[in-house]
């Protein structure tokens, strides 16, 4: 029952398997394979006309017109492959349903010669009818889930055997006849049972299927990843651009006047050679200054979505939904992360969408039924074109068509309601634009992938792992010297490419190799690629840096230094900190005073002493901006010499801080507060499993065995009682903050044990975060929310904050309507409000943590990033708030040695207290730094959650088979997401790969979505099993390695197993 899988395993493994023709044009794999401009080449476009006129006496031939030995050769086309052109030539003016009446067993590239020779008048009109993009896409590799193949579309191909594709041909002539029909609840799919597979095309002419399915019989596991065998080099330039939603396409070609669609050009022009314009060219920055003050145009950045690499957005100034960017072209060369600006097309072209939870991509077959309102009605009407994907297509795709058609087009010619209204049936437009600008490239331009060989060119193709970036054309001279004559060797080699120039009359970029990393699959060449791709600087630091540190090694404190400061050498303070931390930025102290309350320190590295303005230190601390921690090793802001030495607050040394001081009582209440330069030595320092298990043994007598060095001037006791009055005065501080108004959302994050040696996962267990964590985080809390109130108080117009706006209203609703129908209790109008939903509205019983997970992941959807700022850029203070701490102002103070945004702080601290100089920046200079610390931190964030799923696919692969419950935290129409609660990470689970699968149909009421799976009974006497998913629902799946590197799936078990 294993077959649905099998065609992936097919695919991965195919490289062995092809014959030295086929090796040396490798089937390439990304979005921008196909679309491709028509063939632009005039030496081939001339073989193409002269290949026409000889095969024309063929036309009324009844056997399968194959390609001459000699000119498949030329062509390069595996013999196995050159049935298969339909699917590379599939525009629709080549293959629609009227040119091919009579042809059915002719060969079809026969057909694509014919019809470039006559170019009928029938062309425009045809060419509308074109096969979605959706269902033309093979598998590709995912760069962010873990998951080959863009299943979620719905374009992976079904397997048919041969005997099936008359079985399935009634079946389709069936479909038609109940196409007017249709269920609300919709078949989606027959993973296992071909003759039951809808194609969603009722009317496909009988010998054009049976051909086709013949073709697909051949090679199933070829169809479902190859993007055509003609995709690179000269015969890349056969397939026309397109849209990524089939429909979506037409009124992209229809755009002549406001898109100039690179498609519209190429059929016009009918492919002679000439250089077409791709892309349109930008907009001068007079024009975008002038636009973007009238309100014209719009700035944002861009955001590709990593599983629909063909759906871009940018936030709508409004706050509302967000904008939709449909495609290559209107991203017009645009880079995931670039700051553009952009033209909203007019409100005709805009984008039907049925929630707004699938604004931002969603639902998965949302791409196969998103309609531009223009084409609906026009679409509705036309004769469907031949489908030649027999993945079962979701029926709704035409129940859609004639909802947006009752609904959007009932009255041509008026006004369409407002778009942020839901229509009765729950659809919403959504605005769609055009980049006109790139205002900053924040892409790095450079990119990990694979090299691969075109015969008789002067350049290799350079295929990205990430599909958002394009294919690069690379210089043969530039590649390694062996690689034209020994292309296998490095198939399995992983470069980095940097992207050079992308002309606007190319699909392709052009690029040059900047590194060759090693083989694919391994740690450090990919953790080297990942560093590379996302700009993190981790080369070594130069000697010019390095002149900036102290010179006297080693280096002891000034006596006019000590002579400035508050001596603190003889206090009981000590470090917190996980167990392998060498960057120590925090210590802390509790003192019971005669009174009965305590005084609390916070003292921290005080870093902008060695760290001075303007100097070659502070210029790279700046662009480095934090620290990037990864699971083997850290790539640091400072040189190790400050960072794990000098600034570090290590046991046993006197070492530089900034401290603040509060007189506290027990329950929290701050009486008073101090700041200033001190000296400290640290007695000693702690894990946070040292901190726990002295909060969880009270009464304990530790023995120095069992903790680090301590200080001989400080007994353990003394350290001991420390810590349980801080825990006390933590647990209040944090009970008032949360009673306040504050909200936490945990999220579950994997460790590792490494092998000390080879740094490989030895295993891997979810983190805990337990009372000591706590403990220190409110202090650290506690100490920035007071720093941020001095800073701004003092310095209204410069001060660096950190704020975090509250949560997309828009979204919100959705998330409230949605848990309204799921039965949850839980209240979105405050951070507050929903803080104390979620820890009292999810039972009592073994499975409530888990879904506390999924419930805190479907909130954490709604939420914006926190934010640096410069208070003197925002005018008015009620945006300055923190939402998810409920406080008016926060900064960051306390990890200098990670965060440079906390050395800006410190100087504004020194500056405030007379004990350092003024801040030598504008409130612009400080607005532009805060911005990039933003943009490294969002950089630094997203390299520890690749770095963490590389260990973990290392893990699985070493490890596995790994089984564990998990928890549906998410339902879509061919697949539903997963929290695998034995290791915390999230996978999704398609339909169609699923073993031993009958059916499955999607039923979706309001906002609540439900899968309803039937299994093959492993009795066939017995019926079908049938089960439910939605939300909160518990399975059983097995983790597998993947062939691809480092990649793994999530199985789904049968639920007999379940129950077992």
């Amino acid at each position: 029952m294993d077959s649905s899988r099998q065609p992936k395993q097919a695919n991965l493994n195919r490289e062995p398997k092809r014959s030295q023709n086929q090796s040396n044009t490798p089937p390439q794999k990304d979005a921008y394979a196909r679309l491709l401009s028509q063939h632009c080449s005039t030496k081939f476009s001339l073989y193409l006309e002269q290949y026409a006129k000889d095969t024309l006496f063929q036309k009324d031939g009844n056997g399968p017109s194959a390609l001459p030995k000699a000119q498949s050769d030329k062509l390069n086309i595996p013999q196995r492959k050159r049935d298969k052109v339909p699917n590379d030539f599939s525009d629709s003016s080549d293959f629609s349903p009227s040119s091919m009446k009579g042809k059915g067993e002719e060969s079809s590239l026969s057909l694509y010669m014919e019809k470039l020779s006559t170019r009928s008048t029938q062309q425009d009109c045809e060419r509308k009818q074109g096969l979605s993009d959706r269902q033309r896409r093979g598998k590709r590799r995912d760069t962010t889930t873990s998951q080959d193949g863009d299943i979620e579309s719905g374009e992976e191909l079904v397997s048919l055997k041969p005997n099936d594709s008359k079985k399935h041909q009634k079946q389709q002539q069936q479909q038609k006849k109940n196409k007017e029909s249709k269920e609300t609840d919709s078949f989606v799919g027959h993973p296992q049972s071909p003759k039951k597979a809808s194609t969603g095309s009722g009317q496909e002419p009988e010998k054009m299927i049976k051909s086709k399915k013949k073709n697909l019989s051949k090679h199933p596991e070829e169809e479902r990843s190859r993007e055509g065998t003609l995709k690179s080099g000269v015969e890349s330039q056969m397939s026309r651009p397109k849209s990524p939603h089939g429909k979506d396409r037409k009124l992209q070609q229809s755009r002549a006047s406001s898109a100039n669609s690179p498609a519209d050009k190429s059929k016009n022009k009918g492919g002679r050679g000439s250089k077409k314009q791709v892309f349109e060219s930008y907009m001068t920055s007079e024009e975008v200054s002038h636009g973007l003050k009238r309100g014209e145009l719009i700035q944002g950045q861009l955001r590709i979505n990593p599983k629909k690499y063909h759906d871009g957005f940018i936030p709508s100034p409004d706050d509302t939904r967000d904008i939709f960017l449909d495609g290559i072209v209107a991203r017009n060369r645009a880079l995931n992360g670039d700051i553009v600006v952009v033209q909203i097309l007019p409100r005709e072209q805009w984008k039907v969408v049925r929630s707004d939870t699938d604004c931002d991509g969603a639902s998965e077959s949302e791409n196969q039924r998103d309609n531009m309102a223009s084409t609906a009605k026009k679409k509705a009407q036309r004769t469907p074109r031949p489908d030649v994907t027999v993945a079962d297509q979701c029926s709704d795709h035409d129940e859609l068509i004639n909802k947006v058609q009752s609904t959007t087009l009932t009255d041509t010619g008026e006004a369409l309601e407002d778009p942020s209204t839901p229509r009765s049936n729950g659809e919403i437009l959504q605005k769609t634009a055009k980049v006109v600008y790139i205002v900053e490239k924040k892409h790095s331009r450079a990119v990990t992938g694979f090299l691969k060989f075109l015969p008789d060119k002067p350049f290799a193709m350079f295929s990205p792992v990430d599909h958002r970036v394009p294919r690069i054309n690379v210089l043969l001279a530039d590649c390694p010297e062996d690689f034209s004559s020994r292309p296998g060797d490095y198939t399995n080699t992983l470069f980095i490419c940097r992207i050079t120039n992308w002309a606007a009359d190319s699909n392709f970029a052009e690029g040059k190799l900047a590194k060759t990393l090693g083989q694919a699959g391994e740690i450090e060449p990919e953790t080297e690629g990942i560093l590379t791709e996302y700009d993190v600087d981790f080369s070594e630091f130069s000697d010019e840096v390095l002149d900036c540190l102290p010179k006297n090694l080693p280096w002891t404190i000034p006596p006019e230094e000590m002579r400035k400061r508050r001596d603190l050498r003889k206090e009981c303070i000590f470090t917190i900190d996980p167990a392998t931390a060498r960057d120590l930025d925090d210590a802390l102290s509790c003192k019971q005073l005669p009174d009965g309350n305590f005084e609390v320190g916070v003292h921290i590295a005080d870093v902008s002493y060695f760290v001075g303005e303007d100097n070659a230190l502070d210029s790279i601390a700046s662009q480095r901006a934090t620290s990037v921690y990864m699971v083997q090793k850290v790539i640091p802001m400072l040189p190790r010499l400050l960072c794990e030495e000098l600034c570090s607050l290590n046991p046993l040394t006197d070492r530089l801080t900034f401290s603040v001081i509060w007189n506290i009582t027990p329950e929290g209440k701050i009486l008073s507060e101090w700041f200033g330069r001190t000296v400290i030595r640290s007695c000693v320092k702690l894990s946070y499993d040292h901190a726990q298990s002295m909060i969880e043994a009270p009464e304990k007598m530790f023995s120095t065995e069992e903790l680090p060095p301590v200080d001989p001037e400080h007994p353990i006791d003394e350290i001991h009682q420390a810590v349980l009055n801080l825990h006390t005065i933590a647990k209040n501080l944090r009970a008032q903050r949360f009673a306040g108004g504050a909200l936490r959302l945990d999220q579950l994050k994997l460790s590792f044990t490494l092998d000390k040696e080879t740094m490989m996962p030895q295993g891997c267990y979810v983190y805990q975060y337990r009372d000591s964590n706590k403990l220190v985080e409110e202090l650290m809390l506690l100490a920035n929310i007071a720093t941020a109130h001095h800073i701004h108080r003092k310095f209204p117009e410069l001060a660096l904050l950190r704020r975090h706006p509250p949560p997309k209203a828009k979204m919100v609703d959705e998330l409230q309507e949605l848990c309204d129908q799921l039965g949850i209790d839980i209240d979105l109008s405050s951070a507050g409000a929903l803080h104390k939903s979620l820890n009292t509205t999810l039972g009592d019983d073994e499975y409530s943590t888990a879904r506390k997970e999924v419930l805190t992941h479907m909130c954490s959807r709604p939420m914006q990033m926190a934010l640096y700022f410069c208070s003197g850029v925002l005018k008015q203070e009620q945006f300055f708030k923190h939402y998810a701490l409920n406080v008016p102002l926060y900064t960051h103070f306390t990890s200098p040695i990670r965060r440079y945004a906390d050395i800006i702080v410190h100087r504004l601290l020194a500056s405030s207290l007379n004990c350092g100089p003024n801040l030598g920046l504008s409130t612009e200079e400080v607005q532009k730094q805060a911005s990039h610390c933003n943009d490294r931190k969002t950089v630094s964030k997203r390299v520890q959650e690749l770095s963490s799923e590389l260990f973990f696919g290392v893990f699985v692969k070493d490890c596995g088979p790994l089984d564990s419950e998990a928890m549906v935290m998410g339902v879509l129409d061919q697949s539903f997401d997963v929290l695998v609660l034995r290791y915390g990470v999230q996978k999704r689970i398609y339909c169609k790969s699923v073993a031993g699968l009958e059916s499955f149909r999607h039923h979706k009421v309001g906002k609540k979505s439900e899968l309803t799976l039937v299994w093959t009974p492993e009795d066939p006497e017995k019926p079908p099993v049938e089960q439910v998913i939605s939300i909160f629902t518990l399975v059983e799946v097995q983790l597998k390695a993947d062939s691809a590197p480092m990649k793994y799936s999530a199985v789904l078990k049968r639920p007999e197993e379940n129950a077992s």
